[in-house]
């Protein structure tokens, strides 16, 4: 398995991380407790080090499972968690409301530690910015944490370049986890610019488009109400009409080099920045094989360049997320 360091900290991942949300959370009920464990084991087995999870991922079940797998490899691999909301009230995706008061980010912090099963959390992001608190609160809280050894590494998730220049001068950041992939190219305006010069690292969540870059969705598909995609307009029948053009765009590079249109989106991505590390979700053995397969195909730099080029050429419809969401985010 590849290694991969985030920007200038010690925190070296595999190449390839995996995202556990779907497993309990935003893509129907919540999977087999037992095949989702096996399956977290045999990401392990392949060399996987890298799990991602959070707090509001169920609430709460996503975490335990993760911590309930990953017990018996305890040093051995690094778990990124979240904080960040108010799970008091409405906790269905994307209805949470925010909360990263101090007081709150520790009381989440010693919580999770629990449901994981750890001692140290290897990476605690702050899910998202919270307009209520400066962020400058939140970096030193988590500063505090860290001074406690409760948490190794500070990461914000979908946040703007202001915000993450303001929260690195409190406490430096190990990582930034945003949306980034072939449909998802906003990060390279800004975000990614800033922190190459901060010595940051990037941890790219829906690398896949939601699932809709691996060339199994079409306008035909129908999502279950359970199913958050459902909600986004980027998955509305007639947008992925319209969309398609993406995908037979990366198919047909995919029969070229004899890999999947999910290969070759994470291979794109992968070689973007040695510092960008993709976390593909999934729920299936077969799927987790074929993204770790991703790092065996090998695009010349004129190829990721055409694939670039091309991809930027084809207009999405959509927005990623509702309006409400995407208010959420880069602030």
């Amino acid at each position: 398995m590849q290694k991969r360091k985030l920007g200038k900290s010690n925190l070296e991942v595999s190449a390839l991380g995996l995202g556990c949300m779907g497993m309990s959370f935003s893509y129907g009920a919540p999977k087999d407790k037992k095949e989702m464990i096996a399956l977290i084991h045999s990401a392990v087995d392949k060399g996987v080090t890298f799990f991602d999870t959070a707090e509001v991922y169920g609430p709460f079940i996503n975490e335990e499972l993760v911590g309930e797998a990953l017990e018996p490899y305890r040093g051995k691999v690094t778990i990124a968690t979240k904080f960040g909301f108010n799970l008091d009230g409405d906790t269905r995706p994307g209805h949470a409301s925010l909360d990263s008061r101090p007081e709150h980010i520790k009381q989440v912090a010693d919580a999770s530690l629990k449901r994981l099963r750890i001692e140290t959390i290897d990476l605690f992001y702050q899910h998202r910015v919270d307009p209520n608190v400066p962020i400058e609160d939140v970096a030193g809280a988590v500063k505090d944490l860290i001074k406690e050894g409760k948490v190794r590494h500070f990461g914000l998730s979908e946040a703007g370049v202001k915000t993450i220049r303001r929260a690195h001068a409190v406490q430096p950041l190990t990582a930034i986890q945003n949306e980034y992939s072939l449909w998802w190219r906003s990060p390279e305006d800004e975000v990614l610019p800033a922190i190459e010069e901060l010595g940051i690292g990037l941890v790219a969540y829906s690398p896949l488009g939601r699932g809709y870059l691996t060339g199994t969705i079409n306008a035909k598909t129908k999502f279950d109400s359970a199913d958050f995609r459902s909600s986004l307009p980027r998955f509305a029948p007639e947008a992925l009409k319209v969309n398609q053009a993406m995908i037979d765009l990366i198919t047909g590079i995919a029969t070229r080099k004899k890999a999947t249109p999910a290969q070759i989106a994470l291979a794109w991505l992968l070689a973007q920045k040695p510092w960008i590390v993709p976390i593909p979700g999934t729920t299936k053995l077969s799927r987790l094989e074929e993204n770790l397969g991703a790092m065996e195909v090998r695009l010349s730099a004129d190829e990721l360049k055409q694939l670039g080029d091309a991809a930027l050429d084809i207009k999405i419809q959509g927005d990623r997320y509702p309006e409400r969401l995407e208010k959420m985010t880069g602030l």
